[in-house]
């Protein structure tokens, strides 16, 4: 009966060891990550801008005309602070249950270039005049993104991403529990 006692204790004792083990390597895993940029996408454009103004009331003399063309390069990111993510992990049951996911942060970064500026001796451009037109360009760079299919795309990413991190906890035999609604968790 004492050897049958001290059997059951020594196989009971060390599986409790193994449980904590095991947690302790997926939350940590997942806390080492902060934030995950899981899509990034460059877009370009051209912007010429043509100015026209009449000298003397215009009857004169002929309209004098300015013109810029700038170059705008525009850089998207979609990123994850995954410190946001809400993980529980049910050691005894061996699951890991998703239950919050973070938003999708985008991050728009256009810079603008003059690569071509054209005017006359009379009808010079001002500061206010570059301000004004890198405005406009940077404004059109917002524009052009399309914010809600970076969203999507970026979710289907970080559902590819999530996978990968949770390679260990498929490893160790653990379940993964989605009660965000968000992810499909048969593909994880």
């Amino acid at each position: 009966m004492l050897l049958l006692f001290l059997v059951w204790n020594s196989i009971t004792k060390k599986s409790e060891e193994k449980v904590r083990n095991d947690f302790y390597i997926i939350t940590n895993q997942i806390r080492k990550m902060n934030k995950m940029v899981v899509m990034e996408q460059d877009f370009s454009s051209m912007q010429k801008t043509k100015f026209t103004s009449e000298l003397l009331g215009g009857g004169i003399l002929p309209p004098v005309e300015k013109e810029l063309i700038t170059f705008t390069k525009t850089n998207a990111q979609v990123s994850y602070d995954l410190n946001k993510m809400k993980l529980d992990v049910d050691s005894v049951n061996r699951k890991l249950i998703i239950k919050e996911l973070p938003d999708a942060d985008i991050r728009i970064t256009p810079s603008v270039e003059i690569q071509s500026m054209d005017d006359s001796f009379f009808n010079r451009f001002d500061q206010d005049d570059l301000k004004k037109i890198t405005k406009s360009a940077k404004d059109n760079a917002y524009k052009t993104v399309n914010q809600n299919r970076l969203r999507s795309e970026g979710r289907k990413q970080l559902v590819e991403n999530l996978n990968t991190i949770f390679v260990l906890a498929k490893a160790l035999n653990y379940t993964i529990e989605d009660q965000t609604g968000q992810i499909d968790t048969a593909k994880l």
